[in-house]
């Protein structure tokens, strides 16, 4: 079990996210599960969740050269938390 407060890492806000009804996405860290999400956003945001979906997105690797590999993003993971209806975070309100 991770501590609360290093399971999320930053709110992820794109305009793809930002148009999502009742949810929200998170950085999270590789060893957080969802009941680890679902406390953290319950206890810092002070809303109720619904449900956790969690995704492990892999690196990406460009060639460069004579095809040798460069990474271009490290591998991480997010939590897309869907509220309850009605409810929206306000990501300056972190408590």
């Amino acid at each position: 079990m991770i501590t609360l407060d290093k399971v999320l890492i930053s709110p992820i806000t794109t305009e793809k996210t930002t148009s999502l009804k009742n949810k929200a996405v998170f950085k999270i860290a590789s060893k957080s599960s969802k009941e680890d999400v679902k406390k953290a956003v319950q206890e810092f945001y002070g809303v109720e969740v619904k449900g956790i979906n969690i995704v492990n997105l892999p690196e990406k690797i460009r060639l460069v050269g004579r095809g040798r590999p460069a990474r271009k993003r490290a591998p991480f993971k997010k939590a897309i938390v869907s509220l309850k209806e009605g409810t929206t975070i306000d990501f300056n309100a972190f408590k």
